[in-house]
């Protein structure tokens, strides 16, 4: 019904469509097309009149009918879209599609003098101060699309600064700001800087006016004192003025209730039911002395549909506005010019003021004051502050109000298990809030507990996941660092194992989310323990967690920062961040979580700042007569369960290795003095889980450090130097490989292998290389890899490089030079220059059974190498590559390889390499084994 009710609608108002009289023929063309497929007669503008054909059917007879009917209406409403002087010339046409082609054909053609006058009118247009800014700025975007209507594009960034040249010389002050703004403008941004703009120098013309008549509106309808100002001034806003002598004087802002300055509306005393002071409401409601006190109600069916007896609630709207004359209980016209100014700055002249009634379903009345009746208007607005000062409620969408409206018998009754209330329900279900939730815990009764990720950046102990525990009563907290999420249950069993032997008592209940790290109900049932969970994707339910984990990090990041180090000490600087979160006193009742825990108060005078430098003093059996009793070291946290702090060794020594971590007491604390250093590749790897309470495990012995792995030990087994001849010298050097190379550089000045084409031909090799190159090309062209050809359209060659190296005798003494042609394969696409890449290979224990065999057997194994194996391979899909270098042919530089065969680099090379071995193996008699398919087999007529 609505579908027919819109058709008939858009066909009756169809006639105020402008006529086509030969101009704008595409626009013209798109408003024609739309209507046609909303009568849904479009279809015969592609489709042929079906044909008349002996003995047809009912079904295509009325098809054929239908298409002729069609065809009629289509072809009327084409007519009728057209100027008299154009019906005339095509009314003779015989059908649609035959009148759709000729208008097409004569009004389609692209010629070049269109482009040119569409181009001339772009290049040529001026802006002018006597018309509105953004109608011209559509007007030229208005030419822009029909560029693109005849496949002519222009650069954005150009026609951006086009019309920006093309403002009215009043701009010229914005003209040159928008020039000089560091970032490109779009044509949507352009747009909306000009609209600003424009409103903010239309809103500075009104102030002018409005000061020069002595008025202080904004959106004020002008008055000339025959009736009260029935718009409020908006004093929120930032009020600009030109007058500097005036500029820092306050404004003085008047009641919008009594009209008299000194207060607000809200502490007014002046009410409305005060005789005469009603009437300083401005434009109120006011009710009739024989209706009875009702409430407003908004349909939500005005929010929805164009209905002729609706009146739209605007929020932002200063006066009540009707659009029908006959809806006036009492009106007087105004004839002295005034305005009412919209949101869009734009201007209405009033036809007159008056008072409306409004009567509601329940048969209530309401009274509205000075309503405007404006010329040109099709809706009709209310003011929702003054129906708001009548105590009359607002309501909008919300089921349950209106069923307080229906025992009210402001509306009719209705059913709240209607299906349409259901649909709300679906479209509009938001979230609960939640709410603080209060709880008068004891120690264990509760714990909280979460799993934090950083998995991008491990720790030292190559740790990367953080599991808290918090207990409620006190808020005392434990991290563990994990390797993986699956030692979170470990861990705890280790946390309720030791809390619980410290208290006497057992832990009740376990909240956390629902992560899979703690699913073992097997577990909890066997110790008692309640397992809580939150509800699906809701983290606020598990917010004591949470929260101490934003902390802990954000505690993380500051140790970090401030000391300098790398990300890979957040492991300790978590440990260290729990170790003084429990000694800090808590917001709520004053105390340190630790003094409620332990029951007694902590001490802070051993704290030190984290990530310090520090002189560590050897211990004893590390500690020689003579030399350096210390070592420097960083401060990375607090020794667990111990009156020793934690060191990250910084420096190599005799007895300590560097980047590991020592326990001492021993230490001079340089507080003011830090170091930022990278992260070491060989960090420590500390294979025992890391806990805290609040610092983490360490392997210590009777020295206090914890070299993990430890340091290998010395063998006492005489080196003896192993000879290469008589051209070389052999030197056994003590140290690591970092001081030999700084104190022995002249050992490895051994010049290394060429990286480039041009790096060898430089080279003192160069004749070997050549040589190498040389062979390399001679097997290449006589497997006729490639050949020679054109690049075809759209294909991108692959580049190609040639790769050097040395084969080096046992003795030392250089075997001879290779070079290999390999291509850029990395530069493939899946999909378009191969599909396949595996390739088989035999599996160890097959070369084990093989070798086992020959041995029982006493047979002979022979061993062979193809040399350049994957140049045998056939390619099947295309694949082109550049000339490689040295080897360009003159007069054909331009030319491509096209690649018949494999390749070095390719990323099918391996696959085509074993095809072709499979094919030519198998046709010389060899049978493939079933159960290794990299193992093949042939045997002579006698079985051997």
């Amino acid at each position: 019904m609505a579908s027919g009710e819109s058709v008939r609608d858009m066909t009756s108002k169809f006639a105020k469509l402008e006529k086509f009289n030969g101009q704008d023929f595409r626009r013209w063309k798109k408003k024609m097309h739309f209507l046609l497929t909303t009568l849904k007669v479009v279809y015969v503008l592609s489709t042929p009149c079906p044909e008349i054909v002996e003995d047809e059917t009912l079904e295509q007879t009325r098809r054929r009918l239908k298409w002729e009917n069609d065809d009629y209406i289509c072809r009327g409403h084409i007519l009728n879209g057209m100027s008299d002087a154009l019906f005339d010339v095509h009314q003779n046409d015989e059908s649609a599609r035959q009148l759709w082609d000729a208008l097409e054909s004569k009004y389609m053609a692209e010629d070049t003098s269109s482009k040119k006058f569409l181009v001339s009118n772009f290049m040529n247009y001026k802006m002018s101060d006597s018309r509105p800014v953004m109608e011209q700025y559509n007007e030229l975007l208005h030419t822009l699309g029909q560029f693109s209507q005849h496949d002519m594009k222009m650069d954005e960034s150009i026609s951006v600064s086009s019309i920006i040249d093309k403002l009215p010389p009043s701009w010229k002050d914005f003209k040159h700001t928008l020039k000089h703004q560091k970032e490109d403008l779009n044509l949507v941004q352009l747009g909306s800087h000009l609209r600003i703009e424009e409103s903010l120098r239309s809103q500075e013309v009104d102030k002018t006016k409005g000061k020069n008549q002595a008025s202080s509106s904004v959106n004020v309808a002008e008055d000339d004192g025959k009736f009260k100002k029935f718009n409020k001034l908006k004093d929120k806003k930032r009020k600009f003025n030109n007058d500097n002598n005036h500029s820092n004087k306050k404004i003085k802002k008047a009641c919008w209730r009594c009209g008299k300055p000194g207060h607000f509306k809200k502490d007014c005393r002046v009410k409305l039911s005060g005789g005469n002071k009603a009437d300083a409401a401005g434009p109120s409601g006011s009710k009739d002395p024989n209706v009875k006190p009702g409430s407003f109600l908004v349909s939500e069916s005005f929010y929805v549909q164009d209905d002729e007896m609706a009146w739209w609630v605007d929020s932002g709207a200063t006066s009540h506005v009707c659009k029908d004359l006959r809806w006036f209980e009492e009106f007087k016209p105004i004839k002295d010019g005034s305005v009412l100014r919209m949101g869009n700055v734009a201007t209405e002249p009033i036809k007159g003021i008056g008072k409306v009634k409004l009567v509601f379903t329940s048969g209530n009345q309401l009274l509205l004051d000075c309503v405007l009746s404006l010329s040109q208007i099709s809706l009709s607005y209310l003011d929702m502050e003054p129906l708001l000062d009548l105590d009359i409620y607002l309501m909008i969408r919300s089921c349950v109000r209106m069923k307080d409206m229906s025992k009210m018998s402001l509306i009719p009754a209705f059913d709240m298990h209607d299906n349409k209330f259901h649909t709300c329900k679906l479209t509009k279900i938001t979230r609960k809030a939640f709410k603080d939730v209060k709880r008068d815990s004891k120690v264990l009764e509760l714990i909280h507990s979460d799993l934090c990720d950083f998995h991008s950046t491990p720790s030292l102990g190559n740790k990367k996941y953080v599991v808290t525990y918090i207990d409620d009563a006190t808020r005392y907290c434990y991290v563990y660092l994990v390797h993986t999420k699956d030692e979170a249950l470990d861990k705890f069993k280790v946390y309720k194992q030791e809390v619980e032997l410290l208290h006497g008592d057992l832990i009740k209940t376990l909240h956390t989310d629902r992560g899979g790290e703690y699913n073992d109900p097997v577990y909890f049932q066997s110790t008692g323990i309640i397992h809580q969970t939150t509800a699906p994707y809701t983290p606020q339910h598990n917010g004591v967690a949470e929260r101490k984990n934003r902390t802990l990090k954000e505690m993380v990041n500051s140790l970090l920062s401030y000391s300098g180090l790398n990300d890979g000490f957040w492991g300790e600087a978590m440990l260290t961040a729990c170790y003084l979160l429990n000694r800090t006193p808590n917001k709520k009742n004053k105390i340190t979580p630790y003094e409620l825990w332990k029951k007694k108060p902590p001490n802070l005078n051993y704290l030190k700042v984290w990530g310090c430098r520090v002189v560590v003093r050897l211990t004893d059996p590390k500690r020689k007569n003579l030399g350096e009793r210390g070592i420097d070291c960083i401060f990375i946290c607090y020794a667990e369960n111990s009156k020793a702090y934690r060191f990250y060794v910084l420096e190599p020594n005799d007895y300590v290795s560097i980047n590991t971590a020592i326990e001492s007491r021993d230490a001079i604390f340089d507080e003011d003095r830090f170091t930022s250093m990278p992260r070491p590749k060989d960090a420590i790897q500390n294979p025992q889980n890391e806990n805290s309470n609040p610092a983490e495990n360490v392997l210590s012995g009777s020295n206090g450090s914890t070299d993990v792995p430890a340091e290998p030990r010395k063998s006492n087994r005489a080196r003896k130097a192993k000879s290469f001849g008589p051209d070389f010298h052999l030197y056994l050097v003590e140290g690591t490989r970092n001081v030999v190379e700084y104190q022995y550089q002249y050992c490895f000045n051994i010049e290394e292998d060429p990286k480039t084409y041009n790096e060898a031909m430089t080279s003192r090799d160069v004749a070997f290389c050549k040589e190498a190159i040389q062979d390399e090309m001679d097997s290449i062209m006589h497997n006729n890899t490639w050949k020679l050809t054109d690049l075809p359209h759209g294909c991108k060659p692959l580049g190609c490089k040639w790769i050097f190296k040395r084969k080096m005798k046992v003795d030392g003494s250089i075997d001879k030079y290779k070079a290999r042609l390999v291509i850029q394969g990395f530069r493939q696409k899946e999909g378009i220059d191969f599909f396949d890449t595996y390739t088989p290979v035999a599996r160890i224990s097959t070369i084990r059974l093989l070798i086992a065999l020959a041995s029982i057997h006493k047979l002979l194994i022979h061993q062979m190498d193809v040399k350049t194996a994957f140049l045998n391979g056939e390619l099947e899909e295309e694949v082109y590559m550049k000339q490689p270098k040295g080897f360009v042919l003159p007069g054909q530089e331009n030319k491509v390889c096209k690649l018949i065969k494999s390749l070095y680099g390719l990323k099918q090379a391996p696959k085509q390499w074993h095809q072709k071995f499979d094919d030519v193996i198998l046709s010389h008699g060899f049978l493939l084994n079933q159960a290794d398919k990299c193992v093949y087999s042939r045997f002579d007529p006698s079985g051997k």
